[in-house]
């Protein structure tokens, strides 16, 4: 091998090497880091398309009423008529990571502008971003709830202070005539 040849190779190893080292800089500078995206979409989203009254139904008074008390999210149950008081004692609600929407429900997350729950995940409200609210057939509201391992939509209403007993039988007063039944 010829001494032109030599310094030829050794020149295009250097160039070799610079240009790796530098693509590898480029895509890692380029590159997020999961965490450092859920942390940025944790604190850029707007709690504030909760705060209201729901319920599971259209024509039923509101059941839960999302505030913001004191800095901090909490939801309140309204209480049966029995008791003293229309709400009960608020709980704190804490953001939710829409990376973590299927374990709650079966819509795609970029779906979703909006997360919270209990810390218990006992109830975990979503809000759906309304252009995808109007398009999907199986959605009738831009806010879906997680009860207790049951999914479903939920219903925005009215806050109102009327005790109203929540607890009592909604089917006592149906009658139900038998189809089968010749006349």
């Amino acid at each position: 091998m010829s001494l032109c040849s030599s310094i030829f190779y050794k020149r295009l190893t250097y160039l070799m090497l610079s240009a790796t080292a530098s693509t590898v800089l480029l895509l890692s500078g380029c590159s997020d880091s999961s965490d450092a995206q859920a942390d940025t979409e944790v604190a850029a989203t707007d709690l504030s398309v909760f705060a209201g009254c729901y319920t599971v139904s259209q024509d039923e008074p509101a059941q839960i009423k999302i505030s913001q008390q004191e800095g901090a999210w909490v939801m309140q149950m309204k209480e049966p008529a029995s008791a003293k008081r229309v709400w009960d004692e608020p709980e704190a609600l804490e953001v939710i990571k829409n990376s973590d929407i299927p374990q709650f429900f079966s819509i795609d997350p970029d779906n979703v502008d909006a997360v919270i729950g209990r810390p218990d995940r006992v109830l975990v409200l979503a809000h759906v971003k309304p252009a995808y609210a109007n398009i999907d057939p199986l959605l009738d509201s831009e806010y879906l709830s997680y009860i207790y391992r049951g999914a479903n939509t939920i219903y925005r209403v009215e806050c109102d202070d009327i005790n109203t007993d929540i607890l009592a039988n909604p089917h006592a007063n149906v009658i139900i005539d038998n189809v089968n039944e010749s006349s």
